[in-house]
Parts: structure tokens; C-alpha cells; sequence
């Protein structure tokens, strides 16, 4: 059964879910493979928001973070406040997800610029609290639509949000709790760490995805897995609880 990119990234984000509790999800994918994970493989899963929504159950797909559809059939409601220093700072989150225009070898991220900080040729949205995220949840994924030398770096134009590694190696500061990224999905496969000193390496790839693609695309000496696996293919009650139960209108299949 073919699939969109989409849904492929949304079923391979939400496996890898397995035998985790509690997640902060972000908009967009994630917040869908959080949803698909709790009808498949992690049923007791709860949902944590940015906006202090805790253990959210929305009956539709929301539309934000803020979206009020997520308070009705909630766990609680937090401030922010509470949510980031009780929650969050608390080491209570097993995984978060977080997004990037740039991410390099270690899982440190940029979504502040790209360019040159004096005269950018982009303005991103910045951090938000994608640090304290970094810093606090016990793992992180990372969903990336695009798999590209320019997405995947050698070297992050500017760091917004440092990996556990980069922070310890910067000096100052509480150190990091968590083990920063240690998934990233992406079109052609999934990378992957285990301890704060290793370095991404391509674990697993999609049907039909050689090698030799995923290291052109990655704008590092991407290592590789001795046991490198080939990731499944979206079954059909997959794609069928995407298309038909968690989000018909294609709010985020797009």
C-alpha cells in the first residue's frame, strides 16, 4: 500500500513510542504520532503540551499547541510556569519531540538563522522553550521532513538549543539531564544515539533507500550501524487509522 511522505514519517515516529509514558509533543507530526502510538503500539501513552495541557485526549486533530480542543478530556492544566518547572524540569518527560531547520552530528539544533548571524538569509523562530526541552526530557526525538546536507550539518550556522555534549563541552551552567536527541526520522531512514558522547549513525532505512543516498544527503561522515535494519513499510490499520480516525481532513498528511 503506498503512502505519503508524511504518513510514512508520522508511522516510523510513532513506533518508535514503544514502551515510553509520557511525551512532550510539539505541533504538527509529532502530536499525530503520539496519537497513532496510543491506538497502536503505547496505549497508556499521555500527552504533554508547551501551553501546560497534561495528558491531553482531544477528539479531533488540534490545529495548535493552544488550541482549546485539547483542554476538554484532559489529565489537568497547568500554567506554563508549572508545567516547565514541575513537568518538565522535574525529569518527568521520557521523550520530547523537537524541530529544526538545522541539526548536526551530536543533535545539537538551529532554529534561530541561517547564514551569518551580522546578515542572515533567514530568520527562524528561534528557541521557544526548546531548551529547557533539551535539557530535561530523559530523550529527544527529531522529525525532519527533509533529509539534505543543508538540514543535516557538519556545522550548525548558529546553536539554539546545544546537545548535552556541546553544553558540557561550553562549561557553566546546570548540566543536562536528559540524553538529548536520540532519534532522528527522517524520509530516507533513522539516525540514532545512545549516550551523550555518540555520535548519530544511520540505524535503520526505509524500503529501497541505499547507503550510498543517505550519506550523500548527510552533510557529515555518517556512520553506520553493523546491524543497519530496514524499517517496515506503513501496514494498512496504520494508514488506516491516519486517514480515517486521527486525521481525515489532512490537517497534517498534507
Amino acid at each position: 500500500m503506498t503512502c505519503t511522505d508524511s504518513e510514512l514519517l508520522t508511522v516510523t515516529a510513532a513506533r518508535e513510542l514503544a514502551r515510553r509514558r509520557l511525551v512532550f509533543a510539539g505541533h504538527g507530526l509529532p502530536t499525530l504520532a503520539v496519537a497513532l502510538a496510543r491506538h497502536s503500539v503505547a496505549p497508556e501513552i499521555e500527552t504533554v503540551y508547551e501551553s501546560g495541557v497534561i495528558g491531553a485526549h482531544p477528539m479531533a486533530p488540534p490545529r495548535s499547541i493552544t488550541d482549546p480542543i485539547l483542554v476538554t478530556g484532559a489529565e489537568c492544566v497547568l500554567s506554563m510556569a508549572q508545567m516547565f518547572g514541575f513537568v518538565l524540569q522535574g525529569g518527568r518527560v521520557d521523550v520530547a519531540f523537537l524541530g529544526a531547520a538545522q541539526i548536526d552530528r551530536y543533535g545539537s539544533l538551529n532554529s534561530s538563522i541561517i547564514g551569518d548571524w551580522a546578515s542572515p538569509r533567514v530568520r527562524l523562530p528561534g528557541s521557544g522553550g526548546a531548551i529547557e526541552v533539551m535539557a530535561n526530557a530523559g530523550e529527544v526525538f527529531v522529525v525532519m521532513r527533509r533529509h539534505t546536507p543543508r538540514s543535516l550539518v557538519g556545522e550548525l550556522d548558529f546553536c539554539t538549543s546545544p546537545s548535552p555534549r556541546r553544553a558540557r563541552e561550553t562549561g557553566g551552567g546546570a548540566r543536562p539531564r536528559g540524553k538529548g536527541v536520540t532519534r532522528v526520522i527522517t524520509e530516507h531512514g533513522i539516525l540514532a544515539r545512545d549516550s551523550i558522547d555518540d555520535e548519530l549513525r544511520l540505524v535503520a532505512v526505509h524500503p529501497g533507500v541505499p547507503v550510498q543516498r543517505v550519506r550523500a544527503a548527510t552533510g557529515w561522515d555518517l556512520r553506520i550501524a553493523d546491524d543497519l535494519a530496514e524499517i517496515p513499510p506503513p501496514n494498512p490499520e496504520e494508514l488506516r487509522l491516519l486517514r480515517e480516525e486521527l486525521d481525515p481532513d489532512r490537517i497534517f498528511l498534507r
